[in-house]
C-alpha cells in the first residue's frame, strides 16, 4: 500500500483545510486539555497556561462551530454554568496527538 500524499497547497485540499482548523496553539492545548473529560470554562483557563478569556471563548466557540466541542448548559440561570467537552471527532485526534507527542520526544535536542 502507498501512502497518498495530499496537495496541501492548493486552497481547496481537505487536508490543508483540516491542517488551518487546527494550526493554532490554542486548539491543540484545548484538545489535550479536554481529553482528560469534561470541564468548565475557569478549569480550561487554570490549564492552559497564557490564553486569555477572550480567546478562550472564541476558540471554544469556533472548535463547538466545526464540531470538535460539545458545550453544555449545567445551569440556566445566572450565573450560568456551562461544560465543555470533546465530541466523538474532537477524541478522533488523541492518537495523531499523540503521535505528535511521541515524536517532539524522540526528537528533542536538550
Amino acid at each position: 500500500m502507498s501512502l497518498v500524499i495530499p496537495d496541501v497547497l492548493e486552497e481547496s485540499c481537505t487536508t490543508r483545510q483540516a491542517l488551518e482548523r487546527l494550526a493554532s496553539k490554542w486548539r491543540v492545548l484545548l484538545i489535550y486539555a479536554l481529553l482528560a473529560g469534561p470541564q468548565r470554562h475557569a478549569e480550561l483557563r487554570r490549564r492552559v497556561a497564557g490564553i486569555t478569556q477572550k480567546v478562550l471563548t472564541e476558540t471554544l466557540r469556533d472548535m463547538e462551530r466545526d464540531g470538535l466541542v460539545q458545550r453544555r448548559v449545567l445551569k440556566e440561570t445566572p450565573p450560568q454554568h456551562v461544560e465543555y467537552s470533546l465530541t466523538a471527532l474532537g477524541k478522533t485526534l488523541q492518537e495523531p496527538l499523540a503521535a505528535i507527542c511521541a515524536w517532539a520526544a524522540e526528537n528533542t535536542t536538550t
